[in-house]
């Protein structure tokens, strides 16, 4: 995210202060009480979430994705909101289709191509499948969250790509211990360069009986500019997941499309 104007704000230090100590989250990671193979752990949740990312070819959804502006009182000064169905084509390609898409009425902040990008990728899947090798892993613990066991790690990138539109996660992940899947992410997309965005969580679900699909992301954190801080409030649901067995096939506006052969007497 881009800041559009410079902000004067008195006592903004202080403000940053408060605001960040009230959102920091407390998790309950225990020191492993027995021996975890660790590496197994980590090979084993990558192949699933690149199995993940393959079998999600067949599956449209929808994203309801709004982003907030709250002001020195708590209270929306300004949302971007777009909502979206999706499908994929035989390639993997993503295809969107905006359903609802009103005029943004944030006023200091600019929703950039890599927001976009993080909406569609580091958020709701946090690892791209294709990358994974170009992670570090460290192993924290385990933690209890709802009614689930899980590994924690954190995870950052071995090299920090110096272009903004290369996208990756740095942050937390939590790990089903039976399932070995990603069932919670916390993080934000990196590298920021001259931008800023927030620290968001990502729950998971369990759709269809065998993969966690991304359902739910919030964040509420104060992006700190050079010229001042602004506070936003993000929430991203993700719902309707449909398997499907048909192919989209994109076409050229101009393209002919052939006839079918006529039927035989």
């Amino acid at each position: 995210m881009k800041l559009f104007f410079a902000l004067i704000l008195l006592g903004i230090a202080t403000l940053t202060q408060t605001v960040q100590a009230q959102q920091e989250p407390v998790d309950n990671i225990r020191p492993a009480t027995r021996s975890v193979d660790v590496n197994r752990i980590i090979k084993a949740f990558s192949a699933k979430e690149t199995e993940f990312r393959q079998a999600l070819n067949n599956y449209a959804f929808r994203r309801d994705a709004s982003v907030q502006q709250i002001g020195m009182g708590g209270q929306v000064v300004g949302e971007y909101r777009r909502v979206s169905n999706f499908v994929f084509d035989d390639r993997a390609n993503r295809f969107e289709k905006i359903t609802y898409f009103p005029a943004s009425t944030l006023t200091e902040l600019q929703i950039t191509a890599e927001d976009i990008e993080d909406l569609g990728g580091v958020q709701p899947f946090a690892l791209e499948a294709s990358k994974i090798d170009q992670y570090n892993f460290s192993f924290l613990g385990s933690e209890h969250i709802d009614e689930l066991d899980t590994y924690v790690f954190d995870v950052q990138p071995k090299v920090l790509p110096k272009k903004v539109s290369e996208r990756f996660f740095q942050g937390r992940i939590w790990v089903d211990d039976r399932d070995l899947q990603i069932v919670k992410v916390r993080g934000k997309g990196v590298p920021e360069g001259k931008q800023r965005f927030p620290v968001f969580e990502t729950y998971r679900q369990q759709i269809d009986g065998h993969y966690w699909f991304p359902v739910y992301t919030y964040a509420d954190d104060t992006l700190l500019f050079p010229e001042g801080a602004i506070r936003v409030r993000m929430l991203v649901r993700y719902t309707d997941f449909q398997r499907f067995s048909s192919r989209v096939k994109i076409t050229e506006a101009d393209e002919p499309v052939p006839e079918p052969p006529p039927k035989k007497p």
